[in-house]
């Protein structure tokens, strides 16, 4: 039998938060999903002014970083043409996001979930995304 360890809603949202300040203090509107670590979604939300097109690429992105257990931004280089992963990104009815802004959320060197933040630039994205796991880990202590 397996034990497995993954967010529960409080520190979904905890990341949530600790995300939109930080989307706030750059002052760029982000979408945000919180997955657990089979990527299946816990908790979203979209900041007033995000895009449209933000919603599904932010939870398609906590998606992919808990899939693969990586964080998005590592896909980039390997999946474009002659690469390793190339054709990444048309797997699975083209949920697989090799863009910046989802990375998962380790405990122990375990996925527990994961974080996907889309409506910025894709550094912006990821520093977004960053932020929700430091609201995470603070959230620990």
């Amino acid at each position: 039998m397996l034990t497995i360890k993954r967010l529960d809603i409080d520190e979904a949202y905890a990341i949530i938060a600790a995300a939109r300040a930080k989307a706030n203090e750059i002052g760029e509107p982000v979408c945000i999903a919180v997955t657990d670590e089979s990527g299946n979604l816990l908790a979203f939300e979209r900041m007033n002014g995000s895009k449209i097109t933000s919603i599904n690429l932010a939870i398609d992105k906590a998606y992919t970083a808990a899939g693969v257990q990586k964080g998005t931004q590592l896909l980039g280089e390997v999946s474009q043409p002659g690469a390793p992963a190339y054709g990444l990104s048309s797997t699975l009815g083209g949920r697989m996001v090799v863009i910046a802004g989802g990375v998962p959320v380790l405990v122990d060197g375990q996925v527990v979930g994961s974080i996907g933040v889309s409506g910025g630039s894709p550094t912006q994205d990821l520093e977004v995304a960053e932020a929700g796991l430091q609201g995470f880990a603070e959230s620990k202590t």
